[in-house]
């Protein structure tokens, strides 16, 4: 089978540990495996059907790709390449809709409350008029201030006093193309540790317990955090498969924090990493995600040729 994996990288740059992964997997599987840059596809629009030229030559047939998208902003401008192979019939491994939700924290945050999903207690504002009241409203200071995208702990600000609130309000704002800022409650219980767990195609493969570093709260490995393979509880594993659903994500890594009320999802990743999941449990992710997209393959296909 031939497997493409969508690198949304800069021209130039070299690709992630987890694509490089994700090509040599394939390849010792016995596929063909091609990385491929977002940034040299070309949107055609001919009023016939839509396509796609790489590199100035028309795109070539490939089974099933596998999207890596690390971007932080103008996500649905940016992605068009995803829903354009998917006008193609090209079967994508993440589709466009919901690499968007995810992408969108608002959204994110929209679509788990309607599903009954556990979440901490957010508010949204659209600049400093109300913040005081939101503080308030989400169970006083400290607080968590969030933009509305982000990754990797970036666009994340821990806020223990009412100034700091409104200066981390005035920088997010700053670096934000929209005035949206998400204030959540801090969950002082989880003592800077979260769990991530790694969805594939509605099943487990794998999780870890992240601790964030001395005098830091976001728990990131990025950020310096430690990681230790844990057995999330059955009552985790449910709400990260539900979160996936809710979503509709083929491949996502949840992030669930303990809180007094029991666990609850913090985010919901369509481009989850997953070189330190492999270091901490020993799994081979990477073959893990082959190995489903090759069946998810399969069936897309099964469907057209009924």
């Amino acid at each position: 089978m031939k497997i493409g994996i969508l690198s949304f990288i800069s021209a130039g740059k070299r690709a992630e540990y987890e694509e490089i992964r994700l090509k040599k997997e394939a390849q010792a599987l016995g596929h063909t495996a091609r990385i491929f840059r977002a940034n040299t596809c070309q949107l055609v629009y001919d009023r016939h059907h839509p396509s796609v030229l790489y590199d100035g030559q028309h795109f070539p047939h490939y089974d099933v790709m596998i999207p890596r998208v690390r971007l932080l902003k103008d996500i649905e401008l940016r992605t068009a390449v995803v829903k354009q192979l998917q006008l193609m019939k090209v079967p994508m491994f993440n589709r466009y809709s919901s690499i968007c939700r995810a992408k969108n924290k608002l959204r994110t945050l929209q679509i788990l409350d309607h599903e009954d999903i556990p979440i901490p207690k957010t508010l949204v504002v659209h600049g400093p008029e109300y913040v005081d009241d939101a503080v308030k409203k989400v169970g006083g200071l400290p607080v968590i201030l969030k933009s509305t995208a982000g990754s990797y702990g970036a666009g994340v600000v821990i806020a223990e006093s009412k100034r700091a609130v409104h200066s981390a309000l005035d920088a997010l704002i700053a670096s934000s193309w929209n005035n949206l800022i998400l204030i959540q409650e801090y969950v002082k219980e989880a003592r800077g540790s979260d769990t991530r767990v790694f969805v594939v195609s509605g099943k487990v493969i794998g999780a870890m317990r992240r601790q964030a570093k001395r005098g830091e709260f976001r728990s990131n490995m990025e950020l310096g955090g430690d990681a230790v393979a844990v057995s999330p509880s059955s009552e985790m594993t449910d709400i990260a498969l539900q979160a996936t659903k809710a979503l509709n994500l083929q491949v996502a890594g949840v992030d669930i924090i303990q809180t007094k009320r029991g666990p609850a999802v913090m985010e919901v990743n369509a481009n989850p990493g997953f070189k330190g999941l492999e270091e901490a449990t020993g799994f081979n992710i990477a073959r893990e995600i082959i190995q489903s997209a090759v069946v998810y393959a399969k069936r897309q296909k099964a469907k057209r040729e009924k």
